[in-house]
């Protein structure tokens, strides 16, 4: 009997030693005579296409590239975010400080006097600098008013905010102590106000609408209220108003004569501190801690 095992192991060699090229042939030539091919075998022929590994190097080499250019362009974007956020904080110090030098040459010179080269020379900014954010005096001018005022909003909302349980009395408090402290902080504020105080003053009737109005008439009600309370003396509420407001510039307007007078310094914290408090229990009593206190 003859053996089949080497005829089958030449056999085995001989597949194994086929290239792929061959496989394709031998694949191509049997479709070609009808016959029918595997799946599979179709596959594995082309999975083995000596092209085969120059695509998926392509492919690689494309997503390698792409990943880079992710990661680039990430860094791109976080650097410009970086450096627009840096030109924001620069814009938004420039601003500051011109508003504060043009807030002290409009209070000492009134506008007319006042003049952008002043408030450059205030400030060491370049001329062009300072009509790039405020084009001309009007519009610098209403910026330091609107500026002025937004900061006392604030102030109020911080120390007395609307949706609070505050009684009348007690926010009215509140709201006049920031209001004092503020042009403690800021002396030149009511100059800046009362130098265009002249009746038919474009200017002080553009304040009044834009800016003081809004602010009185958060006042106005609180104080309506604490007068139906009992607290306030029954009067109209603008002269009540009008009173605080100029007891919270008593300091900043006689401040210059009290130096000179007696030596005494509006500058300092304890001095505006006990003229305040002087203020404040004189015209709403004395806070109900204090009250407790002196009570025990």
């Amino acid at each position: 009997m003859i053996s089949v095992l080497p005829i089958w192991n030449t056999r085995k060699r001989q597949a194994r030693s086929l290239s792929p090229l061959t496989c394709d042939r031998s694949l191509a030539a049997k479709e070609a005579q009808g016959l029918p091919v595997a799946a599979d075998a179709r596959q594995l022929s082309q999975s083995r296409s000596p092209h085969s590994p120059v695509v998926a190097s392509d492919d690689m080499a494309t997503k390698s590239t792409s990943v880079a250019e992710r990661v680039r362009s990430g860094k791109s974007k976080t650097h410009g975010v970086a450096k627009k956020r840096a030109e924001q904080e620069r814009a938004k110090s420039t601003r500051t400080a011109i508003l504060q030098a043009a807030l002290a040459e409009f209070a000492e010179k009134g506008f007319d006097a006042a003049s952008i080269r002043g408030i450059a020379q205030r400030t060491g900014l370049q001329h062009p600098l300072i009509t790039y954010h405020y084009p001309s005096k009007d519009a610098l001018w209403q910026a330091v008013a609107e500026d002025t005022f937004e900061r006392i909003r604030l102030a109020w909302d911080q120390r007395a905010p609307e949706e609070s349980n505050l009684p009348p009395l007690e926010r009215l408090r509140a709201e006049y102590r920031a209001l004092f402290w503020h042009t403690a902080k800021f002396p030149e504020f009511h100059r800046f106000v009362r130098q265009e105080a002249a009746p038919g003053n474009p200017r002080l009737q553009w304040v009044a609408e834009n800016v003081l109005k809004p602010l009185i008439n958060r006042l106005l009600p609180q104080i309506k209220a604490a007068q139906a309370e009992g607290q306030l003396p029954p009067v109209e509420p603008m002269l009540f108003h009008y009173m605080m407001v100029s007891l919270t510039a008593a300091l900043s307007e006689f401040g210059p004569e009290m130096r000179i007078t007696r030596r005494l310094s509006a500058d300092r914290p304890e001095v505006a501190e006990a003229y305040w408090t002087l203020v404040e229990e004189t015209v709403f009593g004395a806070p109900r801690a204090k009250r407790s206190s002196r009570a025990a």
